[in-house]
């Protein structure tokens, strides 16, 4: 019990903290003594600013697309805002920043760009391949020695590195990609269209693969734990002149996939 007391002692300690340290304007007044008698402390102040550069400089490496397209100064103050009220969950700050593409949405400096926060969700992804667990991708000879009868009954799930979505109407993937890696192509003209991607890590590179929105349904079928013929079902519905040969050849030579399991009759029921 003791110890039990102790605990949320401390977790109220540690969340009272964590709020003047982000709070610009601080009321001594309305804190708890052991707070208000670290806020008066000379060196508050710049253990304060020095979280929040670490913060907002952890920020503008995690979103480079973003910080190209609106320049250092306006990310950065945005970035400000953002950490207010989103401290870090880990001291690793590479995986900081993961509401930052919701939080544009709802920026109102951001709504003369549309497709910023897709650019920012793309620039997410990218850090959410690099940093994910290590999973050896499929073989594609394994799927291709597969029977007809074993099709209906595979189910090949996502790597864990894969990350995958359509835009309806914008060109947000040519946009992410001209500002994630410059390149000579950047002056050409932008179709103005809906665009997908499936991003991914392949032997230890981060790889971006264009995908259409049948390409998209049928990795969130096989995310879902549908059989491959399911799969195939659900990309149909969505375009009936899919080239399904082509999209697995794809997929499979870009390591979309890390596990392969063969349900038996029962499990097969189940997915349904």
């Amino acid at each position: 019990m003791t110890a039990m007391i102790a605990a949320r002692a401390l977790q109220r300690f540690q969340d009272g903290f964590a709020r003047v340290l982000l709070t610009i304007d601080v009321r001594t007044d309305d804190l708890p003594p052991e707070i208000a008698r670290l806020v008066v402390q000379p060196g508050f102040a710049v253990y304060r600013n020095t979280v929040m550069k670490g913060c907002i400089d952890a920020l503008q490496a995690n979103y480079p697309s973003v910080a190209r397209l609106v320049g250092n100064e306006w990310l950065r103050a945005a970035a400000a805002v953002f950490v207010r009220t989103n401290l870090p969950r880990l001291p690793m700050l590479l995986d900081y920043g993961a509401g930052f593409a919701d939080f544009l949405d709802a920026f109102p400096p951001a709504a003369e760009l549309p497709y910023l926060s897709g650019v920012a969700r793309l620039d997410r992804f990218w850090t959410e391949a690099h940093t994910a667990r290590d999973e050896a991708p499929v073989d594609p000879a394994m799927v291709a020695r597969l029977r007809q009868a074993e099709l209906a009954r595979t189910v090949l799930r996502p790597h864990a590195s894969a990350r995958w979505v359509w835009f309806d109407a914008q060109p947000i993937v040519t946009i992410w990609r001209r500002n994630r890696a410059p390149c000579e192509d950047d002056a050409a003209e932008t179709e103005w269209r809906g665009e997908g991607v499936l991003v991914v890590r392949s032997e230890g590179a981060v790889e971006n693969v264009d995908l259409d929105p049948a390409g998209c349904a049928f990795l969130d079928a096989c995310a879902s734990g549908r059989t491959l013929s399911d799969a195939a079902m659900v990309a149909l519905a969505v375009n009936a002149q899919s080239d399904l040969a082509r999209l697995m050849a794809r997929l499979l030579d870009a390591g979309a996939f890390g596990r392969l399991d063969i349900l038996d009759d029962e499990a097969k029921e189940q997915t349904r």
